[in-house]
């Protein structure tokens, strides 16, 4: 099987281009294992079959079309389209008797109606990177505002002003069940208010698309058909009710093969509540990091139970270690919820609160035990934070500080984070990317974003920056001024 990367893939129809995550099979290694095929015997000896006699049959039965859900949904769906300016440069001699050349780019995508007074929750991918944003509803177009985004969780808060739209009824992620039929709603290749009809084909799905350094992944995946426009998108139940946004598909070609991927409407949930009040997304941290048991780890551990997690690493006065958590200890269940796998445990994680205590039956040298953990905040406390972010007009650059979780997962002492920068403007020219975190501009040490903001106005002459990339790894910038 070929390996599975992620590329963002714009998809032009009829002079737009449409956005949606997609994985593609490149190279000769896996990363997926493929499952196994199962034998065809009779009805009555297959084990699927009897698996099936065992579920409960308080499951609703959907109706047997889907018309009262598509009616009830495709109302509080609606269509972005995206505005990106982009300046080109050559790098050289022509740079001092040309002006730079510039382009735009068209992008689009769909956003679901959250609320009366027009907030707006679509992917970031979407809005990621646009200069404009416009909402189409109907035969009616409004300017939107970028309200807050969360990159961990893919997801972002617009608002246009109007009381016209139609807010969507919310369902509830956690009484999804693998096998029920669900409608994807959106705007693939520009075509508005579609409709694809399609089974839950699997929950707590871990695909590795988001590169933040705490993403939240646990999607639900499904066969109804998603292609690219469908991105922040509705997934409904038979109801009409949103149970996910749509986010992601599985192909070869950029286009629908059988697999796409929600992210659950509870996570959904909390982060637009978060970002509307806060400002921000209020994440928790347990203080630990944690890998899946395969049959080789509990070979080497001796362990029984595939179900669970395995605490792989614990930070230092985090939550996890005074809460007497250690390496190789198997997490079974938190607050009396199985954990079966990682996605599990990041999806309960990722609806909770700092301050929210955690009731963990954990597993040391074949014992059981109890331990209770107290959720934190990035700053090792449990109260609502707001970003510390500086803009400075001058440079056309906005800062952020690095939090305390950050810098103890990148081992550094202090540091200032890249967050925004105008395409054009003077930050720009110094090639430094978004996210990057600067810890010192020649040897002296950075602190808070208005610091090193005041810094970069002022320095003359040759200086260097020095800091820590998306990676991890330390990158040095040499610069005359």
């Amino acid at each position: 099987m070929k390996r599975l990367l992620v590329l963002f893939t714009v998809a032009i129809f009829g002079g737009a281009v449409g956005t949606l995550i997609t994985l593609h099979t490149m190279g000769s290694k896996s990363e997926v294992v493929e499952p196994h095929a199962l034998p065809i015997s009779s009805m009555d000896s297959n084990p699927i079959r009897s698996e099936i006699r065992s579920v409960s049959t308080d499951i609703p039965i959907p109706n047997e079309n889907f018309v009262l859900a598509s009616k009830r949904s495709t109302s509080s769906v609606v269509f972005i389209q995206t505005l990106s300016e982009y300046e080109y440069r050559t790098g050289g001699w022509m740079d001092w008797f040309f002006e730079p050349r510039s382009s735009q780019q068209v992008g689009s995508g769909s956003g679901v109606v959250f609320s009366k007074d027009g907030y707006i929750v679509t992917n970031n991918h979407v809005i990621d990177e646009a200069d404009e944003i416009t909402v189409i509803a109907g035969k009616k177009s409004y300017p939107a505002t970028l309200i807050g985004r969360d990159p961990s969780s893919d997801l972002a808060v617009i608002k246009v002003e109007t009381d016209e739209l139609t807010p969507i009824g919310i369902g509830n992620s956690q009484d999804v069940h693998v096998g029920q039929w669900v409608l994807a709603v959106g705007n693939p290749f520009n075509l508005t208010s579609t409709v694809t009809a399609g089974i839950v084909s699997a929950k707590g799905r871990n695909i590795n698309i988001l590169r933040e350094k705490f993403p939240i992944e646990s999607f639900i995946q499904t066969d109804a058909a998603i292609n690219p426009g469908n991105s922040g998108g509705a997934l409904v139940n038979a109801e009409g009710e949103l149970i996910g946004i749509n986010t992601a598909i599985l192909s070869r070609t950029g286009s629908y093969a059988g697999y796409g991927f929600a992210i659950p409407v509870n996570i959904v949930q909390k982060v637009f509540n978060d970002i509307v009040k806060h400002g921000e997304v209020q994440k928790a941290f347990v203080g630990a990091e944690f890998i899946d048991i395969d049959s080789d780890i509990a070979n080497r551990l001796e362990i029984e139970d595939l179900d669970g997690v395995i605490v792989s690493d614990v930070i230092r006065s985090g939550a996890a270690d005074k809460a007497d958590l250690e390496k190789g200890d198997v997490i079974r269940k938190v607050n009396q919820i199985q954990i079966a796998d990682k996605a599990i445990l990041e999806e309960l994680i990722a609806n909770s609160y700092p301050g929210d205590q955690l009731n963990l039956l954990v597993e040391r040298n074949g014992k059981l035990s109890t331990k209770k953990l107290t959720l934190t905040n990035r700053e090792g406390t449990t109260g609502i934070l707001k970003r510390d972010i500086y803009t400075s007009d001058r440079l056309e650059v906005t800062f952020e500080s690095v939090s305390k979780v950050e810098r103890d997962l990148l081992g550094i002492r202090s540091g200032v984070k890249v967050v925004d920068f105008r395409k054009n403007g003077f930050f720009a020219e110094l090639s430094i990317p978004k996210g990057f975190i600067i810890t010192q501009v020649n040897s002296r040490m950075i602190d808070e974003p208005e610091e090193l903001a005041k810094i970069l106005e002022t320095i003359r002459g040759r200086f260097d920056i020095i800091g820590i990339n998306e990676r991890g790894r330390k990158v040095y910038y040499p610069f005359r001024r």
